[in-house]
């Protein structure tokens, strides 16, 4: 019997969360060490180079290999797998699915991410003051920017990339999933999106993620409700 995969991840980064669903959605048997990387010990050194999470460690033909950060893990579970796993076996479907996936990992990373959860998670982590309201202005105009784009996939698609739950659902849940938690989600102005979200927040990949707590933070009042 082969040892279950370990996953080493920050429960409020995009991700990590997104490694989470992934193998949830896979099926994968997985344990989890919880990381602080802002922390001169932390683990995370020691495994992956750029100290970034999320690593995976698993066990392969008797050899501890340590898969780092969100592409190697996706890549793996989709090398493992017999069939589609995370991926459609349509070529167009797979192209836009790794499409969207970079533009999570890039532009909606550095127009929002960087701002929203620099301020909302790491200020409050690393105790360097409050909120600044300027740069949560900005940060919330570069999403609603971007839901725009988000909106129009979700209102002709079944599933952002096609017709089924992709990597680009994963890692856009793992996304947004983060900036609900602090009510950042204008819900109310992307009426497609939030039944999209609805889906992907009813299945069960998605349950730890509804547990999460940042201590001193309380989450949006819908963030665990599955009918929002």
């Amino acid at each position: 019997m082969s040892s279950p995969a370990v996953l080493y991840h920050f429960a409020f980064h995009p991700a990590s969360r997104a490694a989470r669903l992934a193998l949830g959605e896979a099926k994968i048997e997985w344990s989890e060490e919880l990381v602080r990387p802002w922390d001169e010990n932390c683990p995370l050194f020691e495994l992956n180079p750029s100290g970034m999470p999320p690593v995976l460690n698993i066990i392969e033909r008797g050899r501890s290999i340590n898969l780092c950060e969100l592409d190697a893990i996706l890549g793996w579970i989709e090398d493992r797998g017999k069939g589609e796993v995370l991926l459609s076996s349509d070529v167009a479907e797979r192209a836009e699915a790794r499409r969207l996936v970079t533009w999570f990992s890039r532009r909606f990373s550095d127009d929002v991410d960087s701002i929203l959860l620099h301020e909302r998670v790491e200020k409050p982590l690393l105790r360097l003051g409050s909120p600044d309201a300027r740069q949560l202005r900005e940060g919330r105009e570069a999403l609603k920017h971007h839901l725009v784009m988000l909106e129009e996939l979700a209102a002709a698609r079944d599933w952002l990339a096609g017709r089924r739950i992709s990597q680009a659902d994963i890692v856009a849940a793992g996304h947004l999933s983060v900036l609900d938690y602090f009510g950042e989600m204008p819900w109310g102005v992307v009426p497609s999106l939030k039944v999209w979200y609805s889906k992907i927040k009813s299945r069960p990949c998605f349950r730890t993620l509804l547990s999460d707590r940042l201590p001193g933070v309380s989450p949006a009042g819908w963030y665990t409700d599955l009918d929002f």
